[in-house]
């Protein structure tokens, strides 16, 4: 399956190919709001995919590899796609040349800011399939108003900050190098306030460059956009030098990469007024002193009463007429008015239009010339201006490339002086990630229900290990609404943080370097595809056990409730018995209902059990909300019905 996204940024084109499953992920990560494939996959696409997604077809001759590889050679005038680093990609380069040929087919003939194709390459980041990132709500939530991660995390300043969180949110790294140095990029923001705040405030005003200078191409970038362009590349220019002056080499590289393209910022200021219109059309869009011929028919347009008043003034000194006066009318235009009494003073070359009782009325070369200018000095500045503003932004095509690296820097710094902000605002430690096998936080609190918790009200934080040796498998038993499925999703979301480059909410955190995170939690029905809530959970769960490896994490919240007690319990203990014995040997934290699950931890070695803690005071229940070593007997349904308002009969 081939498949190729433009994500909301209009600037990004990405190409990745692979299975069904990795489509299926990406379509949950991107949600593009439309989807293109061959005209004879439409009905394997609905039965992949579903319905959700707004798809077009195209022919099937658009996808010859032929012509879709000469489509692509001649959009990015190369000789070859090699520099992209895409070589291989057969499958996605078919798809990445239909899509050129599908947007030039709908009215994008201009498609200049699309300057370079990047790929997705499923081994560069930590894997989570569409269940997990629906299941943790990293980007939605299951219900309207529901709080998801994203909503959390983003204290960006800028729109291409926020598209960029959003694509570290569902892509986190996986390489330890990267995450490290993301990670100590943060914790020198955290540290350099001023530089946090000064890198802040410049971002805040860059505005979203990669959106404005993508419009330029279409023609559709007016000149108050235009001037905002070359204030942002004043502050990318600030922003160069307040990363040059850090220590610290991620935030120092990423300014030897920034280009303020000085000349575009200059050229900019010098050709447009201080406070251009939105519309080229409207007038006053150059400035004074750009153009001669534009300049001369301004005065004439703003200043033509006074030219004419010095023009009566010259020619009354002349000629020695005092009487003499300048008026117009709609048969022959300007004309000079001399009173019988001065007649004979009129020069020779002056000619005669109208006789009066009492005057006569004259025009002459010059008011002739001057009519000309003013009657079509209007039309005429709207046509030089409309030329001079067209010249500019072709003159800005040239640099859609440079500026376009610049937006995407500058999102990078908006994530990592976020990621500081959240650090010093929410109390977040920085994680270390390490290759070891061992996974333990202190104090661990979810990043989200912490900060919608009622007021006055502090989240009970825990401490929690995972290792290869003694504690692989935690089986976690205890109420409901006690708080088992928050730990379990605070446990991956951790995780995820730390693989993002943030820094997490924990008093201290060893996270070891996680490749994939598996997640089942909570029961919904596929009822459309026809599936109950009981296959759809072992769905999931099947593509677990198929796709674990040595560094998966896998967060397993009820498994077997779908079906009748005695399978549900059996095909649970079955799970827990077949991870614990895997060669891969994940780390699992597993939550149940089923308390005989407890007797694992007498047969395996690596499964120990913990329970939420409560205590009951009267015939009530209070949820501490802890965890604590050893198994629970006993779920407190009759408990949680009472408080749901059962009635007691």
């Amino acid at each position: 399956m081939e498949l190729l996204f433009s994500t909301s940024a209009p600037v990004s084109f990405f190409i990745a190919e692979g299975d069904r499953e990795y489509a299926d992920k990406l379509l949950q990560s991107f949600r593009p709001s439309e989807v293109v494939f061959q005209r004879q996959q439409q009905k394997k696409f609905k039965e992949y995919f579903g319905g959700k997604v707004y798809t077009y077809t195209l022919d099937e001759w658009i996808f010859d590899t032929a012509y879709t590889q000469e489509i692509l050679l001649k959009h990015f005038q190369t000789h070859s796609l090699k520099g992209f680093g895409v070589e291989g990609m057969d499958q996605g380069l078919t798809a990445a040349g239909a899509l050129i040929h599908y947007l030039r087919d709908t009215e994008h003939p201009h498609l200049q800011h699309i300057t370079s194709i990047q790929r997705i390459d499923r081994e560069d980041f930590l894997w989570m399939d569409r269940f997990t990132i629906r299941n943790l709500e990293l980007i939605s939530g299951h219900s309207e108003g529901n709080h998801t991660l994203l909503d959390v995390l983003n204290n960006t300043v800028s729109p291409m900050g926020a598209r960029l969180l959003k694509r570290w949110i569902v892509f986190p790294l996986k390489e330890l190098k990267r995450i490290q140095q993301r990670l100590d990029a943060v914790e020198s923001l955290v540290l350099e306030t001023d530089l946090r705040s000064e890198l802040t405030q410049c971002i805040r005003q860059c505005g979203d460059i990669e959106r404005l200078i993508s419009k330029a191409p279409l023609r559709k970038i007016n000149p108050r956009e235009v001037l905002q362009l070359a204030k942002a590349l004043k502050q990318v220019e600030q922003i160069k030098n307040l990363c040059q002056s850090s220590a610290n080499p991620l935030l120092k590289q990423i300014s030897t990469k920034l280009d303020p393209c000085a000349n575009v910022a200059e050229k900019i200021f010098n050709q447009l007024s201080d406070d251009p219109p939105n519309a080229a059309g409207k007038g006053n869009v150059i400035r004074e002193g750009v153009n001669p011929e534009l300049d001369e028919l301004r005065q004439i347009a703003l200043h033509g009463k006074e030219y004419l008043a010095k023009l009566q003034a010259t020619e009354a000194e002349k000629t020695g007429i005092s009487s003499l006066k300048i008026g117009f009318n709609n048969v022959f235009g300007y004309y000079l008015e001399v009173t019988n009494s001065h007649k004979n003073k009129v020069p020779a070359e002056w000619m005669r239009k109208q006789t009066l009782a009492n005057a006569e009325r004259y025009i002459t070369p010059e008011l002739k010339e001057y009519e000309e200018k003013i009657t079509g000095a209007e039309e005429k500045m709207q046509t030089l201006e409309l030329r001079l503003y067209d010249e500019l932004v072709t003159f800005l095509l040239d640099y859609v490339a440079a500026v376009q690296a610049n937006g995407h820097l500058v999102a990078i710094l908006d994530c990592l002086c976020c990621f500081a902000q959240n650090a010093i605002q929410f109390r977040y430690k920085k994680p270390e990630v390490h290759e070891g096998d061992s996974w333990e936080v202190k104090e661990a609190r979810h990043p989200v229900i912490e900060r919608h918790l009622p007021p006055g009200e502090t989240y009970i934080h825990n401490d929690l290990l995972l290792d290869k040796n003694e504690q692989q498998i935690i089986i976690l038993t205890g109420p409901n609404m006690s708080g088992k499925s928050a730990l379990l999703r605070q446990t991956a979301l951790i995780t995820l943080m730390a693989h993002m480059g943030s820094f997490v909410p924990a008093t201290e955190a060893k996270i070891s370097l996680t490749d994939r995170i598996f997640t089942r939690v909570g029961a919904s029905d596929n009822l459309s595809g026809g599936e109950s809530t009981f296959m759809v959970e072992m769905n999931e769960t099947a593509s677990i056990i198929n796709n674990i490896t040595p560094r998966s994490l896998v967060i397993l919240d009820e498994i077997g409730r779908g079906t009748s007690t005695y399978d549900g319990i059996s095909i649970a203990w079955s799970i827990a018995e077949f991870l614990h014995n895997s060669p891969a040997m994940p780390r699992v934290l597993f939550a149940t209902h089923y308390h005989e699950l407890n007797e694992l931890e007498e047969r395996l070695p690596r499964v120990k059990n913990y329970h939420i803690t409560n205590k009951e005071v009267g015939n009530k229940i209070i949820f501490l909300r802890k965890l604590a070593r050893g198994g629970s007997t006993h779920s407190f349904g009759i408990h949680v019905a009472r408080m749901a308002g059962m009635p007691p009969h």
